[in-house]
């Protein structure tokens, strides 16, 4: 009795595996988080623009991209640290979302983009950050809005990208990062 299946017959469903996994590759690439819009810069009154930790001021007529949704999270999410300020004062704005408090630079606390942020569903719970070859563990304590910005709110700031952990200086000394190059790095994070 001959085989089941001819070799020509394997091929061909081989064939169509190879398809399946190309489209659902495609699938889950589409479902990645776009943009939901933008906002039109306007320029900040005199003094309105904190520009602490090299912060950005809106332009005036420039367009920025909103985002009501961030990439998937992992076990090793990918993001883009940033420095921020809790402090009274700083260029955080006003007080934190989760607690209606500020939070001393030498607190490891962080403020995660909007989807991330998940209507305040990280609101005082800790995550881990990897970065620079160490680890810190940090309390998320306010969104980095990737919905609005470029108004008083929001110190006249553009919207945050839907991939920001923004990080008090307590965050960047714990992953041993130089001084000198605070203000942007690649790191992952997950849930602590």
């Amino acid at each position: 009795m001959k085989g089941f299946l001819s070799k020509s017959s394997i091929k061909m469903i081989l064939v169509g595996v190879i398809v399946f996994l190309v489209i659902c590759s495609n699938i889950v690439e589409a479902q990645k988080c776009r943009p939901s819009g933008r906002v039109r810069g306007r320029k900040p009154p005199p003094g309105q623009c904190n520009r602490q930790d090299d912060s950005d001021c809106c332009k005036e007529g420039e367009m920025y991209k909103v985002y009501k949704c961030s990439p998937p999270i992992t076990q090793n999410t990918k993001a883009y640290l940033t420095l921020n300020s809790f402090e009274k004062g700083g260029d955080g704005g006003g007080p934190s979302e989760c607690d209606n408090n500020y939070h001393s630079d030498d607190t490891p606390v962080v403020a995660l983009s909007t989807g991330w942020f998940n209507n305040e569903s990280r609101c005082l719970k800790n995550i881990t950050i990897n970065g620079n070859g160490q680890s810190v563990v940090a309390m998320v304590v306010d969104e980095c809005d990737s919905t609005r910005g470029c108004d008083t709110d929001h110190d006249y700031q553009p919207p945050c990208p839907n991939n920001i952990v923004d990080a008090s200086k307590a965050v960047w000394k714990a992953l041993g990062v130089s001084r000198d190059d605070w203000g942007g790095l690649d790191i992952t994070w997950s849930d602590a």
